[in-house]
């Protein structure tokens, strides 16, 4: 009976917080050439020529802010007068709608006889789809290789933000993935 009410506690601690995530996607959209060097200093081009990559300015400070410490944290190297790599992004932030389809039968499924299944909510309601307004978030980070002047690659992070505070988090979670990625890129290096 204890093990069924530990199991009984896991399952709803894991329901209440699945459906509070939602995924962040990484594509690395564009790559000219394989890395030929280790990458020793960067530079952040939005922060120098003070170009706005998000329309709140205080997001994009943030964002700004962490991509270098990210990219400190594995190693690089800040330098604004001769960097061996350049690094801008950008933002696309579209508001959009999909369609929500409410359960009639939310914890039963459809039995064809329950005495707990009655809900005076859904009486005479034949339309159970309703609309829901998100904003699809996309940011796009480019590694530039200024000695060749070509890309050494694309990465776009892609995720849905339904509120201002999971847009913050989603953003700089964003940023942390991608981080990731290009660290990933660079291990396979051949000097």
């Amino acid at each position: 009976m204890i093990i069924e009410f530990r199991n009984t506690k896991l399952l709803l601690l894991l329901l209440l917080f699945f459906p509070s995530c939602s995924s962040i996607e990484i594509f690395k959209e564009k790559t000219e050439f394989a890395p030929y060097k280790e990458y020793k200093s960067f530079v952040i081009t939005n922060k120098e020529i003070g170009h706005r990559g998000f329309n709140d300015a205080y997001l994009d400070a943030v964002v700004s802010e962490q991509l270098q410490y990210l990219l400190e944290e594995q190693g690089l190297k800040y330098e604004r007068d001769s960097p061996d790599l350049v690094i801008r992004y950008t933002s696309n932030e579209d508001m959009r709608q999909k369609e929500v389809y409410n359960n009639r039968y939310p914890m039963w499924g459809g039995r064809v006889w329950d005495p707990w299944m009655y809900d005076p909510r859904f009486i005479n309601q034949q339309n159970m789809v309703s609309t829901q307004n998100y904003q699809l978030m996309q940011i796009m980070v480019d590694f530039i290789d200024p000695k060749n002047e070509k890309i050494l690659m694309q990465l776009t992070a892609v995720s849905e933000v339904t509120n201002p505070k999971d847009k913050n988090k989603k953003a700089l979670k964003s940023i942390e993935k991608i981080a990731q990625t290009y660290k990933s890129h660079m291990i396979p290096t051949n000097k």
